[in-house]
């Protein structure tokens, strides 16, 4: 079974930043509820499709599937409101990629790094740019965001 093990973290400062551009995210949810999401995400020249469980501590199944880019644009125009925007970089630190989502339009001033890990018992060295883990807050949830943006907390 196709598992995600993820944990969340506040960016505390931008030390983590090395000038690289990122790669500019949009995503969409055709479903979320508290026992599923299914998402359509654009990412550059490439396009998915998202099937999330319920997480469970910092687990939940997860299937992903790469569609082309055209039918993913089209999917999103499917989408509950409303669309994610993010730029997302990839940081390399002690042996695992974080990555780091600066989110715009109304998540504007969110910064968040996520580090997938291989198991819920590993406990990753934190970078010096990580703040407080918001692993379980489901506020910092992107499907939640595209209801709730950041701009209205």
């Amino acid at each position: 079974m196709p598992l995600e093990i993820e944990r969340k973290f506040l960016v505390a400062n931008d030390s983590w930043r090395d000038g690289s551009p990122g790669v500019r995210i949009s995503q969409g949810y055709l479903a979320r509820d508290g026992e599923r999401t299914v998402r359509i995400r654009i990412g550059g020249e490439k396009a998915w499709v998202t099937i999330k469980g319920r997480s469970v501590g910092i687990s939940r199944q997860e299937f992903e599937y790469e569609i082309p880019v055209d039918e993913g644009g089209e999917l999103l125009g499917l989408c509950l409101p409303s669309v994610i925007d993010k730029t997302r970089h990839e940081v390399f630190h002690a042996g695992h990629v974080w990555e780091v989502d600066v989110f715009h339009g109304e998540n504007d001033g969110l910064v968040v790094a996520e580090v997938e890990l291989e198991d819920e018992s590993i406990s990753p060295e934190l970078p010096p740019w990580v703040g407080a883990e918001v692993s379980a807050d489901p506020r910092y949830f992107n499907s939640r965001l595209a209801v709730t943006p950041y701009a209205n907390w």
